[in-house]
């Protein structure tokens, strides 16, 4: 009896938590890939959107995979730490794929900006000194 309320619970708690993670990424995340594809806003909603379906295949899929290892409870203790351990598993699962995200947005901007980025000025070219800025030093 408590190995299934315990799962039933295990997947609520999982699936709610996932769910609220990816809308508040996503919410969040759409200004800096509007910002990283340079003010193209269909081309980051549509980045955006494909990041959230995966977001949600990996992330119910681990708790689905994770549903079937572990110890089965026996009584209420039992049922409590089980489904501690799997939402304890679920959310560093979910914080891991956060960061994974954050170092592929913050690679994906930089190559952005060094792309848009100016060349610098070659060294045998300089910028002569205006003489009266020069007298008033």
């Amino acid at each position: 009896m408590y190995t299934v309320q315990a799962y039933l619970a295990y997947l609520f708690i999982s699936v709610t938590v996932t769910v609220w993670v990816a809308r508040t990424l996503a919410r969040n995340g759409r200004v800096f890939l509007i910002d990283t594809f340079h003010q193209n806003v269909e081309v980051a909603d549509a980045v955006n959107n494909l990041l959230v379906v995966g977001f949600y295949l990996l992330n119910v899929g681990y708790v689905a995979l994770a549903l079937k290892y572990g110890d089965r409870p026996v009584d209420l203790a039992g049922a409590i730490e089980t489904i501690s351990t799997k939402v304890g598993c679920v959310l560093l699962f979910l914080g891991a794929m956060h960061f994974f995200n954050l170092y592929v947005f913050a690679r994906m901007r930089r190559r952005a900006l060094l792309k848009n980025q100016k060349p610098p000025v070659r060294a045998e070219q300089f910028i002569t000194p205006d003489p009266a800025v020069v007298a008033l030093d």
